[in-house]
């Protein structure tokens, strides 16, 4: 199993799985640049192939200290994990038996993001806001007062921008893996003809990324892709809900 946390997290917000499960898998967790204990001297940028390189690296080392065939792995991704996940299936869907998708970014493309990474102009600005927030901040408390944004978003977006560092390494985050973008066609493609399995699991309460963008992704290939709803919000990663993430195993 090679699984990716979420934004602002670390590979050990896995570890927990393995004491629900190592006996049945080995659970490889990787840090994603500018998060964890990951060094990344590469500048901001990081591409599906860089991705694609470190895992087929991990996975020949795990196969070579093995004294037996290994079936081939499974993905799973937790939120920005999502998008990593999708990712690799799509540069190489016959390289993965099953895909564990926890509350997953990726599968629809966020207008704010768009504009923040893949626009010059609205990089720059991205850029600006991080280094001067005070315009931004003001404009969504506005929001906030006139109940255009819900509380769960307006807190998000608040712990964000409201320390330096924190902005610093957003921004830093944001561009760098800006080049990581699934084709969501062609993965629903691949997984027909190669008929993987795909579960998604979502938090009922989830107000950063809703059920029904699984749903519609769900669309078309539903022999192969089930849901799975759980009292949660957005950190569906958690071991109170290790029972429902180890169904979908």
């Amino acid at each position: 199993m090679v699984c990716f946390h979420g934004y602002g997290e670390a590979a050990t917000t896995f570890s927990f799985l393995s004491k629900y499960a190592g006996i049945q898998y080995s659970f490889y967790a990787i840090d994603l640049p500018f998060h964890g204990k990951t060094i990344w001297n590469e500048g901001l940028n990081f591409s599906g192939d860089d991705l694609l390189q470190i895992v087929q690296n991990i996975l020949a080392t795990h196969r070579s200290e093995s004294q037996t065939p290994k079936p081939k792995p499974y993905l799973m991704g937790f939120s920005l994990g999502g998008r990593m996940v999708l990712s690799l299936y799509e540069s190489f869907p016959e390289g993965f038996e099953k895909l564990i998708l926890l509350a997953p970014d990726g599968l629809k493309v966020n207008f704010w993001y768009w504009l923040s990474t893949q626009t010059w102009a609205g990089n720059r600005f991205f850029h600006f806001t991080m280094k001067h927030p005070g315009w931004f901040f003001g404009l969504l408390q506005g929001m906030n007062k006139l109940k255009l944004v819900n509380a769960s978003i307006f807190k998000f977006v608040k712990h964000y921008i409201g320390d330096k560092q924190v902005r610093q390494l957003l921004y830093q985050r944001w561009t760098t893996l800006r080049k990581i973008k699934p084709g969501i066609s062609n993965i629903k493609r691949y997984i027909k003809q190669h008929h993987t399995e795909v579960r998604l699991v979502y938090g009922i309460h989830d107000r950063i990324i809703l059920s029904s963008v699984g749903e519609k992704f769900r669309s078309g290939i539903e022999d192969h892709c089930d849901i799975n709803i759980i009292h949660s919000g957005h950190q569906v990663l958690h071991e109170k809900h290790a029972g429902e993430i180890l169904e979908s195993l």
